[in-house]
């Protein structure tokens, strides 16, 4: 089995994401920081979510994702780009390498730009804070020596399905800004998952 049908087989995850069609540079910009963000990926256009591929015509794609990764990517990205044949069809593999020039911001519209990171198989938008983090941490998204503080979530999370920023601050005795920086360095180095389509966010075990 060749490298693409796995990547396809194992359906989108932390670094890997299929389009259909890339048509809106604004859009596919947040996937593209998203990768560079956190560990890399590989975008595979010319496959539908469902794993089904479609086929495109590639030099159509390219056009759209260099102005993507050129003018909708702060600082811009250099992407890496491969033509494969499947089953008759051309599937545009675009490959982002993990950055070392964190954060990168998308442009959402006009003097509006901001940051993602790949959390599972999905772009989420970062704050401030966490934008200040990743331009404090190694590039490299690894798990990393903890200290007793962060080590307090583990131990939390092993006995509860769940954690808020509220509840770490208490267990943990710390400040709203230290808290929400250690959560968000154990997500990024993949510890933590963060959910953040509820009323209010919360934190669970990777």
């Amino acid at each position: 089995m060749d490298d693409i049908q796995r990547l396809i087989l194992q359906g989108e995850n932390d670094q890997v994401d299929f389009k259909q069609r890339v048509t809106q540079p604004d859009k596919i910009a947040r996937t593209l920081v998203s990768f560079a963000n956190t560990r890399g990926g590989t975008i595979l256009i010319g496959v539908k979510d469902n794993g089904r591929v479609c086929g495109v015509d590639p030099e159509e794609e390219k056009h759209t994702l260099q102005l993507a990764a050129s003018f909708y990517c702060d600082p811009p990205l250099a992407l890496l780009y491969e033509e494969v044949e499947l089953d008759g069809l051309t599937i545009l593999k675009v490959i982002i390498p993990e950055s070392r020039h964190k954060p990168h911001f998308a442009k959402v519209k006009e003097d509006d730009w901001r940051g993602y990171v790949r959390v599972k198989d999905t772009s989420v938008q970062t704050s401030k804070m966490v934008d200040k983090v990743l331009q404090a941490e190694e590039p490299a998204f690894e798990h990393i020596p903890l200290d007793r503080h962060e080590q307090a979530a583990l131990d939390y999370l092993a006995l509860n399905r769940r954690v808020t920023l509220r509840q770490y601050m208490k267990l943990a005795n710390l400040s709203e800004r230290r808290a929400y920086r250690i959560l968000v360095k154990l997500v990024l180095h993949g510890y933590l998952r963060l959910h953040d389509k509820e009323k209010e966010e919360y934190y669970t075990l990777s």
